[in-house]
């Protein structure tokens, strides 16, 4: 049985591991987009070739960050019960 004083260190820590996480995922995602633009010669590419490639990087960075809020909003959830 928990105290009602006592705060959900464990929680927190839970919360700020999604945060760390939906963040590196963002920066892992942003790099891995920008080295291959370079590697695959993009700048020299098309209009329409290029146009594609940002609505791809678009599309899975909002994947990345939509799965990552919807985990760190389910840790504010635990966190707050906890408290």
């Amino acid at each position: 049985m928990r105290l009602a004083g006592v705060p959900m260190a464990g929680d927190r820590g839970a919360l700020r591991r999604e945060v760390r996480q939906l963040l590196g995922l963002v920066v892992l995602v942003h790099g891995i987009f920008i080295a291959a633009y370079y590697v695959a010669g993009l700048a020299r590419a098309s209009d329409a070739s290029r146009f594609g490639y940002m609505i791809a990087w678009t599309a899975v960075t909002l994947v990345v960050v939509l799965r990552g809020l919807g985990r760190v909003r389910a840790a504010r959830l635990r966190v707050r019960r906890g408290l």
